[in-house]
């Protein structure tokens, strides 16, 4: 079978796999389980995109979930606006606050960078916190109100489910096309060589604020519907932990691929539920995780196709050095 109708059948068996899973989970424990995992590859597939496709090394996106989630809330207590104005408002205050963060910061490299969005999260954290007129401080804002949709409240765990299973797939479709685009070449030749990629002139400035924005509009979605999951918000709920376990689901699975964010927080989500007796240990768990997964598979489980997609990368990138003459003048 040739892989493109092999990935085919793959996408189409797991879609079939994950509508089928209400019907016959019946426990509602269980199902709410699939439903945060869902939620988790959601936060993992926006975090790669940064780490993963454009090489910068972001270990804060908490921050991000955590202003989709009360921008969200505060909005839909004061003002009363439903879930489906709410989510792109999420989406875009993350991203907003991704330029805030980027325009002075992101012409940092490596472990500055990382140490400056570690940074920008615990701020954003401890403004909600501290913040109590606005957010309500460690008190949390209860009573978010749930979804409705053609006259239907979305109650039950199921209905939650398929809410975000829908949002999973149409980010997964649409950061697919933004990857076979030419924003998506750019970002993969600025992960591969930055040097180079500015000598073709590529901005890599520029692309690398709206990679940030992309996978920053992804979390304040991922914040905007667990404010309505849970009907609850707190700042506990984006503690620095948070990233920390985003950033081990995109380390286990694979960076850089589409595939290895789902299966790293399929994975580790099932993991922590199953040793939840033991939930003090999480941490200890993920990076125990993480080691093995680096000593015995280091590309990550789906990490065979990011090899894959790095030769042809650079493989792409030489053939367009070499012609000098068809440089794509569309990056400036």
């Amino acid at each position: 079978m040739k892989p493109a109708r092999k990935s085919i059948v793959l996408i189409g068996l797991g879609a079939v796999i994950s509508l089928a899973i209400p019907l016959f989970l019946k426990n509602e424990y269980l199902l709410r389980v699939a439903t945060i995992a869902l939620l988790y590859v959601l936060l993992a597939s926006s975090l790669n995109i940064i780490n993963g496709y454009s090489g910068q090394f972001n270990i804060g996106h908490a921050g991000f979930y955590c202003i989709g989630a009360y921008t969200s809330a505060i909005l839909a207590k004061k003002f009363g606006l439903s879930f489906w104005v709410l989510l792109p408002i999420g989406g875009f205050a993350a991203a907003t606050s991704s330029f805030l963060l980027g325009i002075p910061t992101l012409r940092l490299k490596g472990i500055y960078f990382a140490m400056t969005t570690l940074g920008f999260s615990e701020i954003v954290r401890l403004t909600v916190l501290n913040w109590q007129s606005l957010t309500r401080g460690p008190m949390g804002i209860p009573g978010i109100p749930s979804p409705e949709l053609l006259g239907m409240q979305f109650r039950s765990n199921a209905h939650f489910y398929y809410l975000i299973l829908g949002i999973n797939a149409l980010m997964l479709f649409l950061t697919s096309r933004v990857l076979g685009s030419r924003i998506g070449r750019a970002w993969s030749a600025i992960r591969e060589d930055e040097a180079a990629a500015q000598a073709m002139g590529i901005e890599v400035f520029r692309f690398k604020l709206l990679n940030l924005a992309y996978g920053a509009f992804w979390a304040g979605i991922a914040g905007c519907f667990y404010a309505s999951f849970a009907s609850f918000i707190s700042p506990d709920s984006f503690t620095l932990d948070e990233g920390f376990s985003m950033l081990a689901m995109v380390l286990l699975g694979g960076q850089g691929t589409l595939l290895g964010p789902i299966l790293g927080a399929t994975f580790l989500t099932i993991l922590s539920e199953t040793f939840r007796t033991i939930a003090q240990y999480r941490l200890i768990i993920y990076g125990v995780a993480i080691l093995l997964t680096i000593h015995l598979r280091p590309q990550g489980i789906a990490g065979s196709v990011f090899l894959r997609q790095i030769e042809t990368a650079r493989e792409s990138f030489q053939v367009s050095f070499t012609k000098e003459s068809e440089v794509d003048v569309s990056y400036s």
